[in-house]
């Protein structure tokens, strides 16, 4: 599986070898946005075809688009884990998301 991306969004792209032709799927979305191309030039077409006719579709209805991540989440904790942190938070002077983002960016680094 290969992971394209196009305007903030990331798709799963499989190659279907019966078929020759390689399709993808938007990920992390509730809405279903596929595409499909014989080549990758018709891969990276047909994605940025697909999120700008779902884009196109949402200003028809006068709906927002859905964003991939919205950059919220709900984290839940062992309460000794949540006064810690409170802990750290108060004594580093900084709001529980700064602390918890940096935090984050270390754990992933």
């Amino acid at each position: 599986m290969t992971i394209m991306r196009f305007n903030g969004y990331e798709a799963s792209v499989d190659y279907d070898e019966e078929a020759e032709i390689f399709h993808g799927e938007v990920a992390n979305l509730r809405d279903v946005i596929t595409f499909q191309g014989a080549s990758a030039a018709e891969l990276k077409q047909a994605l940025a075809d697909s999120i700008e006719d779902n884009l196109a579709f949402c200003a028809e209805r006068g709906e927002k688009p859905e964003k991939p991540f919205s950059g919220q989440f709900m984290v839940r904790a062992d309460p000794c884990l949540h006064k810690a942190v409170a802990n750290a938070v108060r004594r580093d002077g900084v709001s529980l998301n700064k602390w918890m983002t940096k935090a984050l960016e270390k754990a992933l680094s």
